[in-house]
């Protein structure tokens, strides 16, 4: 059994100073090499597959919300907000993270719209989540730098019973915006974030507070949780979907390594989580080239395939096979990890 002592994942511990001493901050990444040319075309960005994805899934969540309203309190009610919940929690949470890289509409206001408004559906401040999840690409699963790894080693019991109900994700957040909203900064969001946007920060969490609490007030007016259950708590019912298919992203693969094969994987989704998703089950490839909007990522996996590790073929199998039991063992042994195997051609 393994005596290691729990690392440091804030972005102010030892462990953070030991990544950039190592040169693992800011590191040059491996990456499969595609055909310049090839790689262009898969990186050309459009607005049209965006504008009917974005529809489709707009119009859904103002379908299933009218179906809420008329048969609010029936047993109905229960069955839509399945559906309904994972809309407008990994909807939201897809969408704000592909259109924050700017990829997924070639007009830039398009990006900014639907970025704000996932942000809005996941509690999430749209400027950290900016500099959140850039650190995350720049240094991805690296101790100390990232602060996206969403289960750490050994892992936590409580906090992954917690994962499904979206308070881990959510009471931080919030919190972080109470603290903004009165002009508080934490050491490590003045590390990550440059002073120039401090401003911009604190009016952002005024102004997402001041929405939500207008949503709140309308509650209280109506006497009724139903404009809550559409909003806010719809990003704690459809938490369990985003931990769901965010668990397989990185869970139980290499820490500080500088090769996303090692620390990322793909894995094929039904068309329904597809959609949700918009894609990023091809979290390998996304991670290697961030700038291929969603609708080119099957594309672009084709191309490097030969060279990754194998995919799997579903999330329960993901599960099954390798998440499960890595936790399990890093239980007792936190030094473990999942060794994806590479095929000879790489």
């Amino acid at each position: 059994m393994a005596t290691r002592q729990r690392r440091d994942y804030g972005l102010l511990g030892e462990d953070g100073r030991s990544a950039v001493e190592a040169g693992l901050a800011n590191a040059d990444w491996y990456r499969v090499p595609v055909e310049r040319k090839r790689l262009k075309e898969l990186m050309r960005r459009h607005d049209t597959t965006a504008i009917i994805h974005t529809v489709i899934w707009l119009g859904l969540i103002a379908g299933l919300g009218t179906l809420t309203v008329v048969t609010w309190l029936s047993w109905w009610t229960l069955l839509i907000a399945v559906p309904y919940g994972m809309l407008w929690a990994l909807g939201g949470d897809s969408r704000c993270h592909e259109a924050g890289h700017g990829t997924a509409f070639r007009t830039r206001w398009m990006n900014d719209v639907v970025f704000q408004i996932g942000c809005f559906m996941t509690l999430r401040e749209p400027l950290v989540r900016r500099w959140d999840h850039t650190r995350h690409h720049t240094d991805t699963i690296i101790v100390g730098r990232d602060r996206e790894i969403i289960e750490e080693r050994p892992p936590r019991v409580v906090h992954f019973v917690l994962l499904w109900t979206g308070l881990p994700m959510v009471v931080p957040q919030v919190w972080g915006m109470l603290r903004h909203s009165v002009g508080h900064i934490a050491e490590d969001e003045k590390q990550l974030i440059p002073e120039s946007e401090w401003p911009k920060m604190l009016r952002q969490a005024r102004i997402i507070l001041a929405v939500h609490a207008g949503t709140i007030a309308v509650a209280i007016a109506l006497g009724t949780i139903l404009p809550l259950m559409l909003t806010s708590f719809a990003t704690l019912y459809g938490a369990w979907a985003i931990f769901w298919v965010g668990l397989t992203q990185h869970v139980g693969l290499a820490e500080d390594v500088t090769d996303f094969r090692l620390n990322s994987r793909t894995v094929h989704m039904n068309p329904w989580l597809r959609f949700c998703y918009w894609n990023m089950h091809y979290h390998l490839e996304h991670h290697m080239y961030p700038m291929v909007p969603f609708h080119a990522l099957k594309e672009l996996h084709e191309e490097v395939r030969d060279q990754c590790p194998p995919t799997y073929r579903s999330t329960f199998q993901v599960y099954r096979a390798e998440i499960i039991p890595a936790l399990r063992r890093q239980l007792k042994d936190p030094e473990y990890y999942i060794h994806r195997p590479l095929p000879d051609a790489a």
